[in-house]
This record gives C-alpha cells, sequence and structure tokens, in this order.
C-alpha cells in the first residue's frame, strides 16, 4: 500500500469515527392486554400458528420458540428450539410427534424430554396461550 493510500484510507476514517452520531430510539411496541406484559411475551399471532400448525419465532422477546398446535388445540406445546446437544434448530415431526435435530438425530418428546441422544438435557419449555390473536409465552421457572 502506497503512503498515500494510507493516509487516505486510515485518515478518512478517523475523521468518519469523530464525528457525533445520530443515535434514535424508538419506543417499545405496547398492546392493550394485560398478560404481555412482564413475563408474558408474544411470539406471533393465531392465523400464523393455524396456518402450518406450528410457529418458529427466533428472535422473540424470551429467545428462541417453537409452538405447536393451533388454536382450536386444548393445549399448545412451545419450547426452545436449540437442541442441548450442539444448538442446531429442532424440527417437529407431526406423524411421530417428536422434535428431531437434523444434526446428530437427537430425538425429543412433545414435552421437550429427551428420547434419544446425543443430546442429554431436554429443551426449555414455555407456558403458552392465545390472547385475541396472539400466541403468547411466558418461560417456565
Amino acid at each position: 500500500m502506497k503512503r498515500r493510500d494510507f493516509i487516505t484510507c486510515f485518515g478518512l476514517g478517523y475523521v468518519a469515527s469523530s464525528l457525533p452520531a445520530k443515535v434514535v430510539a424508538s419506543a417499545p411496541e405496547t398492546t392493550a392486554m394485560s398478560s404481555t406484559s412482564g413475563d408474558w411475551q408474544p411470539v406471533g399471532t393465531v392465523a400464523e400458528l393455524d396456518k402450518t400448525g406450528q410457529l418458529l419465532n427466533e428472535n422473540s422477546p424470551v429467545g428462541s420458540v417453537l409452538v405447536i398446535g393451533t388454536s382450536k388445540s386444548k393445549n399448545l406445546v412451545a419450547v426452545n428450539p436449540t437442541c442441548t446437544h450442539m444448538g442446531c434448530t429442532v424440527e417437529w415431526l407431526a406423524e411421530e410427534k417428536i422434535f428431531l435435530c437434523p444434526c446428530h438425530a437427537s430425538e425429543f418428546a412433545a414435552n421437550g424430554n429427551v428420547q434419544m441422544g446425543p443430546a442429554t438435557k431436554p429443551l426449555s419449555n414455555y407456558e403458552t396461550k392465545i390472547e385475541g390473536n396472539l400466541v403468547i409465552v411466558k418461560r417456565n421457572s
């Protein structure tokens, strides 16, 4: 690199980094639902869940969540879909009623318990309910 190119490159970088930055903060979105305050967080809509019988939200406020069921289900199931073995995202196999890790074939029951390794720890669970048109979850203690 020539001296002139070096000074130009790093000189512009220095000038740009010393300029004040404008930070814009937005207020968090609020809902009128009482249960979404506190520990309960929305992860998607009923329409999204009913479309395929499952709802994956990898960026929810409580972490990655995979909800299984439909709005007509008596019991919705929600787990953190991150395999406890190597961190791959598990898939729900509806016919077999298991979560399967595509990386090393760990199997988890619908409640998140390990059925077949190499994973040794269960998937984390969430309490789940539907309020209005939202699917909301709460991390189990």
